[in-house]
């Protein structure tokens, strides 16, 4: 029985070890071209996931980076631009090697998302307009996408097969 127990594989740990703001910036373009506040605003948001290891041990950093911007939806005018680079710094143990790219790109995104998204609702409100409360993000669907985009770009790379 003790022998069985110790070819169990250990579950996976992961401990967010600190998370900060790599890179800011907010642009109130509105009130720099003095549009008018009645706006109706159309927001798009691009989601951008880097993930490496670091030199201790155990150690790795996930990086969202957003850029969000608002125009006027009856328009092509900017309202506000806002790119984030939003950093967290993992203690990851027990997580096999072959797992341990979509841990990086799906698991510690959602660790973090919650503190980025408090971060860009203080900003666009403290930036003169109403809270942007973003959606939660689909983080699995996220890096399937990319990994589909990439399997793409790399089959039209490489030479045809009857060549």
């Amino acid at each position: 029985m003790a022998e069985a127990e110790t070819q169990q594989p250990k579950a996976p740990q992961m401990r967010v070890l600190g998370q900060f703001i790599r890179d800011l910036s907010f642009e109130n373009i509105m009130a720099q071209k003095g549009a008018p506040s009645d706006v109706q605003p159309d927001v798009q948001v691009q989601v951008n996931l880097d993930a490496k290891k670091r030199t201790a041990d155990n150690q790795y950093e996930t990086a969202i980076k957003l850029n969000v911007t608002s125009k006027a939806k009856d328009g092509d005018a900017v309202l506000f631009a806002l790119e984030i680079d939003y950093v967290g710094i993992f203690d990851i143990q027990d997580v096999p090697e072959d797992q341990m790219h979509p841990f990086l790109l799906i698991e510690c995104p959602r660790m973090i998302f919650p503190f980025l998204r408090r971060i860009v609702s203080d900003i666009t409100r403290d930036g003169g307009f109403p809270p942007l409360n973003l959606e939660n993000i689909d983080f699995v669907s996220l890096y399937r996408n990319e990994i589909a985009r990439r399997q793409a770009e790399s089959a039209e790379q490489a030479p045809p097969a009857d060549a």
